[in-house]
Parts: C-alpha cells; sequence; structure tokens
C-alpha cells in the first residue's frame, strides 16, 4: 500500500510540474559570431622615420580570433505579460587571458567599468553578463516595460549604440503613430546605506544626491509606408561628479572640481524611399549648463550638434549612395563653453573598417598617433560616443553578382571639426575599403573585408616634423543568427 501511495504522489508531482511549465511559453532568438582579425599595424607614429631610431614598439602587428554569443529569451506568462532577458557570453578572444575582474570593497571609483554596450563588466561578458531583464505588460492603455531595458537606438543608425539601462517605459501606438517615455537611471551613487563614511578618495560616500537621470518622451509618425518621422527630447541630469574632485576636470579640462550637469536633447529624424532611392536624415542638438559647486571655476555653457544624411540607390544588381556627417568638436580656446566630445556617431555606426569602427576599437585597441592622438571609438559623458570632433565623408558602390553574395567598396575622407592642443593640422586621412558579404542559408552569412587607411596630418601632432605610418587590416566574419 506504501508503494501504490508512493507512486500516486509521484505522478502528482510530475502532473503539477507539467502544468506549471505548460502555462508559460519560452521563445528564444540570438546570434553568435566568431571573427579573425589582422591589424599592420597598432600604431600610427613612425619613430624610424622621424629620428633615425625605431623604438620598435610601433611597428608591431596583431592577428586573432574573436567571438560572442547573444541570447534573447522571452517567458510568455499569459497573452500580454511577458519576462524579456538577454545575455551575452563568451565574447573574448581566443585563448587570451582573461581580463582581470576589480572589487569595489573600499571605494566607489573603485567599481569596475562596464562594457560599452552592456549591462556586465569586460570580465563578465568574458563569461556570460545579462543585458536584459524586464516585465512587459500590454495593457489597454500601453505597453509598459520595466526593468533593465533596451536603450541608445533612435531614429537611423548614426547615432546608435545598442544599451541597456534600468528604465520605467510606456509606449503607446495611436494607428500611424506612436508615442514612447520614460523615466531611465544611468548611474546611482547614492548607496549611503552600504557607503556612510567618507574618504579624501571618495568623498561620494558622504553624499545622498550622487545620480544621473535621464527622462525621455518620443514620437514617431509613419506618413506612408515610405516616409517616417520622429523626434526624441530628452532631460538629463548628471550629478554622478559632484563633490570629486577630478572627473570632469579629466574629460573636459574646465577645472579642478566638478559639476552638477543639467542638459536637454532635440533627436529629430526623417526616413524617406522614393523608388530606388532612400535617403535619411538625423539631427542630435545638446544644450544646457554645468554648474561649479565652488567659487574656483567658472560655471559652462554646454551647446553641442551632429548632422547626419545618407543616400543610397539600389538599381537591382547594382546599388550606389554616399554618407554625410558632422560632429562638433570642442573649441579649446574657449574654457566656459562645451562645444562637442561628448556626443558622437555611436558604436553601431562603423562606417569604415579601421577609422572609425567598433570591433576594430573593441578588440585591437585603439590606433596611437603622436602627441597623444588616436583614432578610436571613444566614450562620453553623455552616452557612448563612437566618432567624435568629425567632418566626414563616403562614397559607397556595390553589386550582386549572385544572388547570395554582395560585393561593396567605400572611400571615405574625415577631417576634425576642432584641433585640440597638441594638434597642427585637421585632416585624420583617408580610407580605402572593400568588403564581401556571402548569405550561405538564411540564417548563416561570411564576410570579407579589407581596408587600407591613408594616416591624415592629424596623428603628426603638434610637429609637422614627425612621421605616420599608413595602415591596413583584414576581417572575416562568420554570423549566425537565431
Amino acid at each position: 500500500m506504501k508503494r501504490f501511495w508512493l507512486v500516486l504522489l509521484s505522478l502528482g508531482l510530475v502532473l503539477a510540474f507539467s502544468a506549471s511549465a505548460m502555462a508559460v511559453d519560452v521563445k528564444f532568438s540570438g546570434s553568435f559570431y566568431a571573427a579573425g582579425m589582422y591589424l599592420d599595424k597598432t600604431a600610427l607614429v613612425n619613430t624610424s622615420a622621424t629620428s633615425g631610431v625605431g623604438s620598435g614598439s610601433d611597428n608591431i602587428s596583431t592577428a586573432f580570433y574573436f567571438q560572442r554569443l547573444r541570447v534573447k529569451t522571452d517567458f510568455i506568462v499569459s497573452p500580454g505579460l511577458s519576462l524579456v532577458t538577454r545575455f551575452d557570453a563568451l565574447e573574448r578572444v581566443w585563448g587570451a587571458p582573461r581580463t582581470t575582474a576589480a572589487t569595489d570593497s573600499t571605494a566607489l571609483s573603485s567599481a569596475p567599468v562596464l562594457d560599452g554596450g552592456s549591462s556586465g563588466t569586460v570580465p563578465e561578458n568574458e563569461n556570460i553578463a545579462f543585458d536584459l531583464a524586464y516585465i512587459q505588460w500590454v495593457s489597454p492603455v500601453g505597453v509598459f516595460q520595466v526593468g533593465y531595458v533596451n536603450d541608445g537606438q533612435w531614429g537611423t543608425q548614426f547615432g546608435d549604440s545598442d544599451g541597456t539601462i534600468g528604465k520605467i517605459q510606456w509606449i503607446l501606438p495611436v494607428g500611424p503613430a506612436m508615442f514612447t517615455a520614460y523615466i531611465g537611471k544611468t548611474t546611482d551613487y547614492s548607496r549611503t546605506a552600504k557607503f556612510t563614511s567618507p574618504t579624501a578618495a571618495d568623498p561620494q560616500r558622504s553624499m545622498t544626491d550622487m545620480d544621473t537621470d535621464q527622462y525621455v518622451a518620443t514620437a514617431t509618425y509613419n506618413v506612408n509606408k515610405d516616409i517616417n518621422l520622429g523626434l526624441l527630447y530628452a532631460f538629463k541630469r548628471i550629478a554622478q561628479f559632484k563633490g570629486t574632485t577630478t572627473p570632469l576636470y579629466a574629460i573636459s579640462g574646465f577645472g579642478s572640481s566638478a559639476a552638477l550637469i543639467k542638459v536637454h536633447v532635440l533627436n529629430p529624424y526623417a526616413k524617406a524611399k522614393f523608388g530606388p532611392v532612400s535617403l535619411e536624415a538625423e539631427v542630435n542638438y545638446v544644450f544646457g549648463k554645468g554648474n561649479f559647486e565652488n567659487n574656483y571655476d567658472r560655471d559652462i555653457t554646454i551647446g553641442m550638434l551632429s548632422v547626419y544624411v545618407g543616400a543610397m540607390a539600389d538599381l537591382g544588381p547594382v546599388y550606389f549612395g554616399g554618407k554625410f556627417a558632422y560632429i562638433s568638436g570642442d573649441d579649446p580656446n574657449t574654457k566656459d563653453k562645451w562645444e562637442g566630445g561628448q556626443i558622437g556617431g555611436g558604436y553601431d555606426f562603423n562606417p569604415t573598417l579601421i577609422m572609425f569602427n567598433r570591433d576594430r576599437t573593441y578588440w585591437a585597441g585603439s590606433l596611437s598617433g603622436w602627441n597623444s592622438t588616436s583614432a578610436q571609438n571613444s566614450s562620453g559623458l553623455l552616452g557612448a560616443c563612437g566618432m567624435t570632433n568629425a567632418w566626414f565623408g563616403q562614397g559607397i558602390i556595390g553589386g550582386r553578382p549572385l544572388a547570395a553574395l554582395d560585393i561593396q567598396a567605400s572611400l571615405a575622407y574625415a577631417a576634425a571639426d576642432q584641433k585640440p592642443t597638441n594638434v597642427l593640422n585637421g585632416a585624420y586621412g583617408w580610407e580605402l575599403d572593400v568588403t564581401g558579404t556571402y548569405k550561405i542559408t538564411n540564417n548563416l552569412s561570411y564576410m570579407l573585408g579589407v581596408g587600407y587607411f591613408f594616416t591624415g596630418d592629424y596623428f603628426k601632432g603638434y610637429s609637422n616634423d614627425n612621421a605616420v605610418r599608413n595602415d591596413y587590416m583584414l576581417i572575416n566574419k562568420l554570423t549566425l543568427t537565431f
């Protein structure tokens, strides 16, 4: 009899667990890529041509393989209610030493820096890092999303940096229009329950108002199936550096003490298609004030602008077009103004393989020139930046000799909008890129690319006698989507 009841109880537990599991529908999607990169020079300086004696450090190449797995999971609890998660795993160079994880045991300033476009640090992404985890509820008055949600992508690809922040977000579709509003928490140093004793190195410990928050509203409208318009407004209150002694100085060069920064953002875009011709444009204007909390440093006026225009004509087997971008730089002669350096083209905008490319920067590092000049996708206080301080133009031509094969060539030129104090010339240089992408199956593609960078005089720093080298790169990438 005991055996009978034991079997019956076991069957009941199996049915109970099966019923719970059947109540949740799970959907998976994601991507995996594996890539190889060869960069002929990791620095653009040429010491042997300048001084007659080469240090050897400026004549180094690098070659390696790297990969990333990204998995998004939707737990559909009931119609209209779901839990959405996403993680990145094994984002690392094959066989390379693991990055050492920093600790946050004694000071906020020693906390690990988050990886660009992720909620985790570099060491976490080399193993596994969750980027998204939020509840999504489709209610009668709109869609609500609460948790760590996607952020940083809006309008065209220009200015975009796929990221994630803590949000309370509301989305309301109304016919051809869509409205969005959210509160986002970027940085929070108000953990006074844990960090209660201020130190000279970490005055944040004594302050409760050390947050960076953003309040955002957007509206998009589909005029018809070929024309789409949108406008984003954001207010950002950056208080994470209040009371510190160096962070803002290191970023802007304005003074020895940090400020409370309040900025407004206007970000309209337009996309249109007229037959075979596609057009897109986007403007990002940031304005506001930075108020220092002492009598030593003057307050600063903030005004930064970026403009992008892209056009493409697709004539079937052949297509051609171009891209233009302007991103204001910071004038070193106006100490009470902040005109650039903190907004940019974004990590998702990678028009070239070498000069402005997130993969090259993330995996191979910045390309350094003389006097601390560099070609890199920098980060900024107002968000991920990518290309900054630039006039950029690019011509593109491509063809599809086979239905599964796309071959593209481009020629780009870039120059600085403002020359820093350590630079005499503004030309970043020219870049010629050729890529080929073959679609093996609907979900699997292979890309092979080569780029050649004609290094400009910008990288000579403050002396025209400094010699620089040209550079080239080879890359191949296998991408699976599911």
